[in-house]
Formats: structure tokens, sequence, C-alpha cells
């Protein structure tokens, strides 16, 4: 709708400039002050201007075959018994485009651009494609444009006979003699393939054709849509054929400017300034930005939401350093002693026999009480107290004896190995020791990954993995997204012991299970019923309407129903027909007229077949004459019903007419009086495209005498929406346009300011040419332009 209101208020503007024949463009710095002057802003119209579209116009042949001017006379040498002159044409051709005219003015000034092209050929001319434009034109020939096209325009082609080579190029007529001249109006739309048209006048033919693009970035019924493609902080689009921005891959929202974070990125907790990418908000991290940062300093915790720390089992405080229970958590005894807590952090150890101190650290056997059995040696003190045993015995104490292998010592499958001191025993893998009697703690390192519990084996371990891992040292997620459990083609993101669906448009819900009801905004206008589909919808448009939210009111009038001349007036699923005078019908097919020469070649017929049969009877002769005259005589009566019908509206239409002329001249009396001392502007045609404000008006007695121009938009009587929650994107369209007389000084308003502003159609008697892609339909309001008040945009 933005897009239509901007198009709309340029078309606006874009006529009244060239209406009142203002030359140039009005983007271009020329404005328009009233009906007849144009005033040109010097600083604006220096500034270059980028065109929206180009006319082109191709010459194809030039035809003059007797060699003469427009009055007959050979534009060089003597005409010969044949007609034709001896000496040939020296031809060249004017090109003039200029804004619709119902009566093209060959005088007034090109509103579109005009060309002189110089002497191109002689009599018989084929043309051939031109880009160099050193001499002055090209072919095709192009008037570039930076307004909206109006989608009408008048062209005027001449073809002039050059007298002197060295004349200067100034007006056509100043040395040259006019060979053919043709000027025609049309309709034409914005396309890329040409039309083409043959002008035959007298003796010359000229062939052509014609086309109107828009220039590159521009697109739309108008041209009036810009789209420059971009990649960079303004936008990451490309241009499609209409003018829609669609969005560079990574990049999203109304004008690209929305990066696409990296797929499963938190909704809430992450962001991105460039595609595939996932920036923490302040309080979380982690790869997806879904894990919180606890509170700084907390030791022993974790935490749901950023800046906590719930403490874990056994622990306290405000940062979780409290220990508890201190026995659990740190296992201070040491050499067997039993552990007891007494208090937050506080514990005390039970020693083994042997062993004191706090942690059972300290051994109570020194060499004072001969600790070393079998003859062992003690040395050292205190703490530090070893026993070097003798041959066969070992242990800490030398308590165990074992002299050679076939005691057997070496334990868990250790091999035994005799040496001239005892023996030897080789341990097998996951064992150590004099007698392979301790096993190695391959927990030792902590090898399990991700939160993994170790569980120790004989040359080995066992990983025992928290949910959501898998694999010998718990290094590998669990693909939770193996058995896709995303409906509806959604995609499966995998996460920690959990996935995530992003559904595909159309469908939400945890397992996009859900298909989102496209008919809640209620998109289908006037009336339809919308039935939902997958990320779309369809709706069942009532009669009379079309589209895809039944927006678009079927125009019945375009394949021309109406006969003999019939004016069609478009209705809601119907068409009404004015006919002229001296026609009916529902389609202006009957005819008072064709009734009596129906009835002429009955009499006729009948009288030839009684001169042909002689055995017709007398009764038969007096039908024939009865018919003869009853039925002209019943065709007069119904003419004359017809026409005193007619008649009675007329009069009836001419009564009310004056009535609501009377009450607008009450009004305007009464507005003078109220505001004499201040400007109308409630009550102008204030233009605001960039011309002067509005003048405040003289309310003296020369007032009165001015002719007044109000713009009234009449209103018709269809039903556009019958949903109430659903405007409708139809403006409503004028059953009728009138111009009203003013009675005091008889002067009609020139009636192309009746024009609809979009499409520049002015309804005459004057059938336009139409090119063969019909006019698409129009929503734009039409304005109406009476005497009472455009005395005040002067």
């Amino acid at each position: 709708m933005k897009k239509r209101g901007k198009e709309s208020r340029r078309a606006v503007r874009d006529w009244l400039f060239y209406s009142a024949g203002c030359v140039g463009s009005p983007m271009a710095g020329a404005q328009l002050v009233s009906g007849e002057i144009c005033l040109v802003d010097n600083e604006s119209s220096s500034k270059e201007v980028e065109s929206s579209g180009v006319f082109e116009l191709r010459l194809k042949s030039f035809a003059n075959e007797l060699g003469r001017d427009t009055e007959g006379n050979c534009c060089k040498g003597t005409r010969t018994s044949s007609g034709v002159c001896s000496s040939s044409c020296q031809t060249k051709f004017r090109v003039c485009l200029k804004h619709y005219q119902q009566v093209i003015d060959y005088n007034s000034p090109c509103t579109f651009g005009d060309v002189i092209t110089p002497v191109v050929g002689n009599n018989n001319i084929i043309f051939s494609d031109k880009s160099d434009s050193s001499d002055g034109y090209t072919n095709p020939i192009a008037f570039p444009f930076g307004f909206s096209w109006p989608g009408t325009f008048s062209l005027i082609v001449e073809a002039w006979h050059e007298t002197s080579s060295n004349s200067p190029v100034a007006t056509p007529e100043q040395g040259r003699r006019l060979i053919f001249r043709m000027a025609t109006q049309r309709f034409l739309d914005i396309e890329d393939s040409w039309t083409e048209d043959r002008e035959k006048v007298g003796h010359t033919a000229l062939s052509y054709e014609y086309r109107v693009r828009c220039d590159e970035h521009y697109f739309g019924e108008s041209c009036a849509i810009i789209c420059r493609p971009r990649d960079d902080t303004f936008g990451h689009y490309r241009c499609s054929d209409q003018g829609d921005k669609i969005c560079l891959p990574g990049w999203t929202g109304e004008y690209c400017t929305e990066a696409i974070c990296l797929p499963g990125c938190h909704s809430e907790h992450g962001s991105c300034n460039d595609p595939n990418e996932c920036l923490c908000k302040l309080g979380w991290q982690g790869k997806l930005c879904d894990q919180c940062i606890r509170y700084p300093g907390c030791l022993h915790g974790t935490c749901q939401q950023p800046w906590q720390c719930q403490c874990n089992e056994g622990w306290g405080g405000l940062f979780c350093n409290q220990d508890l229970n201190y026995c659990t958590n740190h296992k201070p005894c040491k050499n067997g002693g039993e552990c007891a807590n007494t208090g937050q952090g506080s514990y005390t150890c039970k020693c083994a026999e042997g062993y004191t101190g706090t942690d059972c650290e300290i051994i109570k056997d020194d060499c004072e009480h001969q600790p070393c059995l079998n003859g062992g040696l003690c040395k050292g003190s205190g703490t530090s107290v070893t026993c070097e045993c003798p041959p066969g015995f070992h242990g800490r104490r030398c308590e165990t004896f074992a002299q050679t292998c076939e005691d057997r010592p070496c334990l868990h499958g250790g091999t035994c190995l005799d040496t001239p001191d005892g023996y030897l025993c080789l341990c097998p893998p996951g064992f150590e020791g004099v007698n392979c009697g301790h096993q190695i703690d391959d927990c030792a390192d902590n090898p399990c990954r991700n939160g993994g519990s170790c569980v120790d084996k004989v040359n080995g371990f066992k990983c025992i993995c928290p949910s959501g891992y898998t694999g010998d040292l718990c290094e590998t997620d669990v693909n939770d997204c193996k058995d896709n459990p995303c409906l509806n083609g959604g995609i499966c993101i995998d996460m920690v012991n959990a996935y995530r669906c992003q559904c595909v448009p159309g469908f939400m819900g945890s397992l996009c299970q859900t298909n989102v009801d496209d008919c809640l905004t209620k998109p289908c206008a006037n009336g339809g019923l919308c039935k939902d589909l997958v990320n779309d919808y369809m709706c069942t448009c009532k009669a009379g309407f079309t589209g895809k939210d039944c927006s678009i009111e079927i125009n019945e009038c375009l394949s021309a129903p109406c006969r003999n001349g019939g004016t069609c007036i478009d209705r809601v699923n119907e068409f009404i027909c004015r006919c002229p005078l001296g026609f009916s019908g529902d389609v202006c097919e009957r005819t008072p007229a064709g009734i009596l020469g129906e009835t002429d070649y009955l009499v006729k017929n009948v009288t030839q077949q009684s001169e042909t049969n002689d055995s017709l009877s007398g009764s038969h002769i007096a039908v024939i004459a009865t018919m003869s005259v009853l039925v002209p005589l019943l065709a007069l009566i119904s003419c004359a019903a017809i026409i005193a019908t007619r008649r009675r509206r007329r009069r009836d239409q001419i009564k009310s007419d004056e009535e609501a002329r009377r009450q607008n001249e009450q009004n305007v009396v009464h507005s003078i009086s109220k505001k004499m001392d201040k400007c109308l502007e409630e009550h102008r045609i204030v233009n605001t495209l960039d011309f002067p404000k509005s003048k405040c008006v003289n309310a003296g007695e020369d007032f009165s005498k001015d002719q007044l121009y109000t713009l009234h938009r009449t209103r018709s009587q269809k039903i556009i929406n019958t949903d109430h929650n659903k405007l409708s994107v139809h403006e409503n369209k004028l059953d009728k346009d009138y111009i009203s007389k003013d009675k005091s000084r008889s002067q009609q308003l020139d009636t192309r300011l009746s024009l609809s502003v979009d499409t520049s159609v002015y309804i005459s008697d004057n059938v336009l040419k139409r090119p063969t892609t019909p006019v698409k339909n129009q929503t734009n309001p039409v304005y109406v332009l009476r005497d009472d008040v455009l005395a005040s945009v002067v």
C-alpha cells in the first residue's frame, strides 16, 4: 500500500504538470503555479536528473511514391506524365512526443521531448538500427523520462523536404517543405515487446514501432519502484523482476539487514552481526550461548541463570566454599584412618594401629620399638622409618616370607624368576609390587570426559557416562536427532541430552506438529471465505471478485458487451448498458428501426407471394393488410413511450442538479462570509509537490466574479468489503463523472481535468487505439474538478 500511495501522488503531480503544458520534467525543477504558468527553479534544474524509463520509437520504412509534398507539388524537378516527379525529395524527419491530448495541438511544446533528424534518404527509405548519435539522432529514437509513466501519450511524426543542405537546424518550417504528417494517441503499458503500426497519408506511408521500458533499477507499472542491489551495512539483497528485495543467503528482514545466526544459537541469550555466528549476551557463554556464567568466586556450585551460585551437595556459603561434609569431599585420614565430621569444615581421624597424628600420617612404630620383623633392619626415625628386610622376606615390616619361586610368591598371575638373591616377579598388566600384589589405579588420571564416572578394572577402566553422552571415554554426544523426531519437514538440532526442532514456515510446536492457521488474520477481502493451507491460504471469492485475497473486482465491461454505441457501467458481478437514443435492451440490442425493417420485409414478402400465387383468398389479403398497419403503429407507440420516459427522467435530473447547484452556491457564500480574511485552505486543492505555498484569496468584489473549482470525490454504491476486520484494497469507484456549469458565466471546465491520474483515460467519442496487452485494473481514486473552487489554486 505504501508503494501504491507514492505512485499515486507522483502520478497526480506529473499529470497536473503536463496538463498545464509545462515543458521539461517536474522532477527537473519545473513548478506548476497556475493553469498557464510554469516556473523553473534554476538551482534544482541545474542538477542532473536520473530517468526512470525511456520511450523508444523505431522508424522502419517510409515511402513517398510520387515524390511530392503535402500540397501536391514536386519537391524537386517536374511532374512526368505518370504523375511521378522527375527528382526525389531530400527527406528528414521531426518526432514530437507529448502528453495525451484529445485534440493534438501541433504548435504546443513537446512535453516529453522532440528530435529532428538530418536528411536520411530520398523518396523510399528503409531504416536500420543506428546507435551512433554523432549526427544528432539514433534509431530507435529514445525519449528518457524521470517521472511515473502515465500510460498514454500523443505522438507527432513529420517528414520534411530539405531545400538547402547548408540551412541551419532551426525550425522545420524554415527552408523546408512538409511531405508527411501524422498524429496519434495511444495507451501503452511498460513492456519490452514492440508495438507495430503503419500510417498512410495520401501518397505517403510510414511504418514504425514503439515501446516503453523501465531503466535499470526501476520497476513497476509506472517505473516508480526503485530497487538497487546492495551488499553493505544498509542491506544485503538483490532485486526480483518486480522490484522486490530478495535477501542474500544468511540475511533476513525487510531490508535484509538482519543476519541469520549460527543454527542452534539461543534466540534470547545470543545474537549475531554476521551470518553463522553466535555472540553471547552478558551472563551467558558456550558455543550456542546456552550456558550461564556463575557468580564470581563460586567454587563448588552451579547456576540456572547468570550470576547464581547454587551449591553442590556437601557445600555451603555464599561462594559454596564451606565444606559441610569434609570427610567425604577431602578424605583427610591416611593410612586407613576412619574420618568423622565434627562440624562445618572440621573432622577427626581414628587412626589404625601403629599410626597417629591429626590425619594418621605419623607412624607410631619407630626403631626404638623394633617394628621390623623377621630380622629386618630398622632405619630412620619418626615418620621416615623403613625396614630393610633380609633375603626371602619383604613387606613394609618384612612380614612376608618368600625365598624361592617354589613358594609361589607372585600374585595375580605374575611370572616368577629365580635370582641369586631370591626371586623376581614379572607382573601382568594392571598390577605392580614385589609380589604383584598392588593393582594399578587406571582411574588416577581421570580419563573419562564430560563428567563421566571412572570405574577401575584390572589393566583398564570403564566410564559410566552421564545422560546425553556415550563412547569409551564419554566423548561422543548422543545424537538425539537420530530418529528424526521433528514432523512436517522440521529440522532437528541436536543438544546435550535434548534436541530442538526448527520448523519450516507454516508449522509450529515442539515437534512442528501444529499447522499455523493462516486464516487467523482474515486475509480474504470482500466477504471471501478463507481456507487454511500449509504456509498459505486460499480464498473462495464471492461473485464479482477475484485475486489471491478477493481484492480485485472483475470488470465485466472489458469484453465490451454493449452494442450500438452503448456505454458500459461496471457493477459488482454485473454491468449496466446505457443505450443511446433509439436503442434499448440489456445490451442495447433492440431498436424500433430494426422492427420497422422486419415489418417492411414481411409486407414485401407477402405481396410477392400474393402476386405469384393466384390461389390466395381475400381473407389472407385482409390479414396481411391489417398486420402491415398494426406493426408500424405499435412500433411508433413504443418509441413515443420511450422518448416520453427519457424526457421525464431528464427533467428530474435537471431539477436535482439545479437544487444541488443552489445548495453549493449557498455553502460558498456562507464560507466566504465567515472566512473573508483567511486563507481558504480547507476548500482548495493545495499542491504540495515542492510547489510554492498557496496564497490568500482576496475576498473583495472581484472574488465573487472568479470561477471556483472544488475537488469532489463521488462515492460508489458497491459493496467493497463485507468483512469489518479486513480493509478492502479497492478505492471507491466513480459511477459517473460530471461537470457542473456556472450559470452566470456559462463557461465549461476543460473535460481533460476529469481524467484518472493513473491511467490518463479520457472519456469521449474518440476511441483510443489500444495495444494488444489489456490495460490492468486501476484502483486509485478518481477526482472531478468543479468550477466553484479551482480559483483558489491561482
